[in-house]
C-alpha cells in the first residue's frame, strides 16, 4: 500500500502514517495472514530535496497534535481504495483456465439489503454523521 500526501511530514511522521494503512485494510476484512506480503510506505511531496549540497532542510512539519486527522484520512482512503478495487474489478481468466468472476454489484446490493447492512455508518455510534 502506498500513501502519498502533500502534508509536510518528516520521516517519523510518514512511518506513523504508513502504519495506518493496515487499519484501513482491516476495515475491509483483511487480516494480514502469514505470507500475505504486506508492505506499507508513505511519502510527502511537500518539499523539494536538493541533489547538491547544502542538503540541510529547515522545514516546519505538521505538529503531532494535528496528525490524527491525517491518520483518519489514511485509514479511510485505504478502505475506499480496497472497496473500489473490488467493485470495479472485471472477470479475468488465469492460468489453466481458472476464472475469477467480477462481483455483480446488483447482487451485492441485494445481499446488503437482506442483512440491513446498507448505511450502517448512520446507525452505529460513533459513526452517526448527523451528530457531528
Amino acid at each position: 500500500m502506498v500513501l502519498a500526501t502533500d502534508a509536510p511530514l518528516d520521516h517519523r511522521q510518514l512511518e506513523r502514517l504508513a502504519r495506518r494503512a493496515g487499519l484501513g485494510l482491516s476495515r475491509t476484512g483483511f487480516f494480514s495472514s502469514n505470507g500475505s506480503g504486506d508492505f506499507f510506505i508513505a511519502f510527502s511531496t511537500a518539499w523539494h530535496v536538493p541533489h547538491r549540497p547544502p542538503l540541510t532542510l529547515n522545514h516546519e512539519v505538521v505538529s503531532n497534535d494535528a496528525m490524527s486527522a491525517l491518520f483518519l484520512a489514511a485509514v479511510e482512503a485505504t478502505e475506499e481504495a480496497v472497496i473500489n478495487s473490488i467493485l470495479r474489478a472485471t472477470t479475468v481468466v488465469g492460468r489453466d483456465g481458472n476464472v475469477a468472476d467480477a462481483i455483480d454489484i446488483d447482487d451485492l446490493l441485494g445481499v446488503l439489503r437482506k442483512y440491513n447492512a446498507l448505511h450502517w455508518q448512520c446507525q452505529l455510534p460513533p459513526w452517526d454523521v448527523t451528530r457531528r
